[in-house]
């Protein structure tokens, strides 16, 4: 089944120039020219990717991904690839903080979009367990670490019996730091994992993932300390 991709931008050249790349590759796409329209049509009906317009006149893309995470909803969980006017790296930092899976500067290669598109897709799946091999393997085992569980098939992560929703690339991330307990990855490795085909990402994008992770988990226990950071080494899970 066509994977479905929703586009939010006023700029109706850059909708309909993408619009058009993207079904010539496969994909369904839904095109808004406001971010109030995206929000209403998004929450009624969720697509599998958003790519959002950062720089929109009234409700933003940043406002609008903040709504669509905050939502509750199915939708809460898509994924998310930021596009701005301007290569400003106060965007980057604030959209990745807020959850978005990626971030693209304006002018940008539709190559290079789809690509990250197939990239991020093809993540959620692994993570969800539904890729291609899926059917001819088990499902991944639970990881259970104190009072974490992660359970890879379905995408699902709680604390202390408490929900956390991440990001694909989030969960990715937090995952290869669960399975070896103790065991410092650096920025790099991290980055390998989360952006295996990706064609560059800066190390701080990792920083900015963890971040925001942290701040997931404080929401459901304000102490959480459990990822450690080791300065100029990297991250680890900590042993409990």
């Amino acid at each position: 089944m066509s994977q479905v991709i929703a586009l939010v931008d006023d700029d109706r050249n850059i909708l309909t120039s993408v619009s058009i790349a993207l079904q010539a590759e496969g994909f369904i796409t839904r095109v808004y020219t406001d971010a109030a329209t995206g929000l209403k049509a998004l929450t009624d009906n969720p697509a599998d990717l958003g790519v959002f317009d950062i720089k929109m006149p009234g409700m933003d893309g940043m406002e609008l991904l903040r709504r669509l995470r905050e939502s509750g909803a199915p939708v809460s969980a898509m994924p998310v690839i930021f596009l701005t006017s301007k290569d400003d790296e106060l965007d980057e930092a604030l959209g990745l903080a807020m959850g978005a899976d990626d971030y693209i500067a304006k002018p940008f290669s539709q190559r290079l979009l789809i690509a990250r598109i197939r990239a991020i897709l093809r993540r959620a799946d692994m993570a969800r367990g539904t890729g291609s091999t899926a059917s001819n393997e088990p499902e991944p085992a639970l990881i259970e670490r104190g009072r974490l569980v992660m359970d890879p098939a379905r995408h699902k992560v709680t604390w202390d019996g408490k929900d956390v929703t991440l990001t694909v690339t989030e969960f990715l991330i937090l995952e290869a730091l669960a399975q070896r307990p103790g065991v410092v990855k650096s920025r790099n490795q991290l980055l390998d994992i989360a952006y295996q085909d990706d064609v560059y990402v800066d190390d701080r994008t990792i920083d900015s993932h963890i971040k925001r992770v942290r701040r997931k988990f404080r929401s459901v226990d304000p102490e959480f300390d459990a990822i450690e950071t080791l300065y100029g080494v990297g991250y680890r899970f900590g042993e409990e």
